[in-house]
């Protein structure tokens, strides 16, 4: 008689400054949780190799100099970055990894800020791309962005992204498109928003307050090497409705939006140079 034995569940590591470990007690107290002092990024690891590296870099770095954090060294530069976080995605014997990258300022005080050494965690979950088309888009009614000297960046206005996915689940959407208090176009909840028009691409401005997503700034480059007319700045919604075709973009994947509010777009599928662009 075959004997059945129960599974064993590896218990999943994590990176805290640069340390493996399979669980962590962050010491109080902790000024990200006191004072949302940080910011965070969310990789992908895949085929061996850290997705858009250089780009995370750019922004971390943009970051860390707004909220006056020196980066530790072990995220310092694009190798060490991905040869950090690669180290975890092995760990969790991940071949592709969703990773989260958190930093806030080490020490406590209160308001001001007694070091600039930031304290950092890393997790790792299964990735699995979805590039699925959205069905079903709107605009949000309830939760504006907003533009800072931090809009740029994850983490100090995360409140509002929570906020404009609670309304997407209420409203049962695929996907809510955000707009900042004058009524131009910014991003969608969790992704950067592109659209056609005349064979032209559209992209709001960092002014309107939307993330400087890491995708988003390789679809504009892939969209310039390929001649594209490339157009950022401050559009109102009836621009985008009016557009050919439409489409969100995030460090995961790019996916087509077939309808936002009441309106279908006549393209539905992302341009033949993304295509191409993102397959070399």
């Amino acid at each position: 008689m075959r004997r059945s034995y129960p599974r064993l569940t590896l218990r999943p590591m994590l990176l805290f400054n640069d340390n493996l470990l399979p669980t962590v007690a962050l010491p109080l107290p902790n000024r990200g949780l006191a004072f949302g002092d940080g910011f965070f990024e969310t990789l992908i690891f895949t085929a061996g190799r850290l997705r858009l590296a250089p780009d995370h870099l750019a922004r971390m770095q943009q970051a860390a100099t707004a909220l006056y954090l020196t980066l530790p060294a072990a995220l310092a530069t694009a190798e060490a970055l991905e040869t950090t976080l690669a180290r975890l995605a092995q760990a969790n014997a991940l071949p592709a990894a969703r990773l989260r990258l958190q930093l806030w300022r080490a020490g406590g005080g209160r308001y001001a800020p007694p070091t600039d050494a930031a304290d950092w965690l890393a997790t790792a979950e299964p990735f699995v791309a979805d590039e699925s088309p959205i069905a079903t888009a709107d605009f949000a009614l309830e939760t504006h962005s907003i533009y800072s000297p931090l809009s740029f960046c994850k983490g100090p206005q995360a409140w509002l992204y929570v906020r404009a996915a609670h309304e997407r689940q209420r409203r049962g959407l695929d996907e809510i498109i955000l707009c900042n208090a004058a009524g131009h176009v910014a991003e969608a909840g969790a992704a950067a928003i592109f659209w056609m028009k005349n064979d032209a691409l559209f992209t709001p401005a960092l002014e309107s307050g939307c993330v400087a997503g890491v995708r988003r700034a390789q679809v504009l480059r892939v969209a310039q090497a390929a001649g594209a007319e490339c157009r950022e700045g401050l559009f109102l919604k009836e621009q985008l409705l009016d557009a050919d075709a439409a489409f969100v973009s995030n460090a995961a994947a790019i996916r087509q939006i077939t309808q936002l509010g009441q309106s279908h777009f006549s393209q539905t599928e992302i341009p033949d140079f993304l295509a191409r662009g993102f397959a070399k």
